[in-house]
């Protein structure tokens, strides 16, 4: 999925006392859930009552990716874009998948899951953590004056930091296609995703003017770091964070 690189940010390195300064802040969270669900998806509702779960108790960074293949059974999803599409279909090809599916939870950007089965997911962000494949990289995002400072500690290897825009909180009446009558409230649902910048394994600070900040006084955003595959589809999520109003 194409990404507009950001120029207008600065960049520092060495920063480890900041780095040290905000670890335990991102230590906090056990994972990142990323669903993929629809309005139009008559299998999705109980993935959406258990994604709700995830961002209630709050030690995850939980995002929702509404998807826009089902539009055509009668009711376009208020919320699908088609770069959320696009990530599904890319994340497929990085887990090795040729199709795609809803309500599918993407875990640490590694494993995929029923959405809708919560016990599970949780378990697999547990196993994930024992195994070493959890958020090992501190990650702290802080508005200031109207600028957003995003720190990275220092670590193994090479990412895109990328910033995942959400609506905090959406009611939606679906009045056609297979949940038509449903009323419904989604939580966290992406509209936007912007890379902005790389992280090459030392501690470093972004500094983002307000002018590029796409983010809402409504709105919240996550920061992920994460690894890509040869041909460029999203993997491997070693750090994140998360901003809500």
């Amino acid at each position: 999925m194409p990404r507009k690189f950001l120029t207008c940010l600065t960049l520092a390195t060495g920063l480890m006392t900041s780095a040290l300064a905000f670890a335990d802040e991102n230590h906090a969270l056990r994972g990142v859930v990323e669903l993929f669900t629809a309005q139009g998806c008559a299998s999705c509702p109980p993935a959406d009552a258990a994604f709700e779960k995830l961002v209630a108790k709050g030690d995850v960074v939980a995002l929702a990716y509404h998807v826009d293949y089902w539009n055509y059974l009668g009711w376009s999803d208020t919320l699908s874009t088609k770069e959320n599409t696009a990530r599904q279909y890319a994340y497929a090809k990085s887990l090795g998948r040729s199709s795609v599916y809803t309500p599918q939870a993407v875990i640490n950007g590694r494993e995929h899951m029923n959405g809708a089965d919560l016990g599970a997911i949780n378990g697999r962000i547990d196993s994930l953590n024992g195994g070493g494949q959890g958020l090992t990289i501190p990650v702290s995002a802080t508005r200031r004056n109207g600028e957003l400072d995003i720190d990275i500690g220092g670590g193994k290897g090479r990412a895109e930091v990328i910033i995942a825009y959400f609506h905090r909180e959406q009611t939606v009446h679906v009045l056609k296609g297979e949940n038509s009558g449903r009323q419904a409230v989604y939580w966290n649902s992406v509209y936007d995703l912007q890379t902005v910048g790389m992280w090459e394994g030392l501690p470093m600070r972004l500094t983002l003017p307000a002018s590029v900040l796409k983010a809402t006084e409504k709105d919240g955003f996550a920061v992920l770091v994460q690894t890509a595959t040869g041909n460029g589809s999203p993997s491997a999520i070693v750090g994140a964070t998360i901003v809500t109003p």
